[in-house]
């Protein structure tokens, strides 16, 4: 589960480092939002599956 999580946010954070250069307007804007939103929400997943160290 961890490293699809992993997978899942290192693809989100290149595929918006890409959009910025291949893409431009409404088009790049949308798609930075959408990879934004799944980086976060696999980012928050793994900061709440982390395991407890005393």
């Amino acid at each position: 589960m961890k490293a699809l999580l992993w997978l899942l946010l290192l693809a989100a954070v290149a595929v918006n480092i890409s959009t910025s250069i291949v893409f431009d307007g409404a088009q790049q804007a949308l798609l930075s939002i959408g990879t934004g939103v799944v980086a976060l929400a696999s980012g928050l997943a793994l900061y709440l599956t982390r395991t407890k160290r005393s």
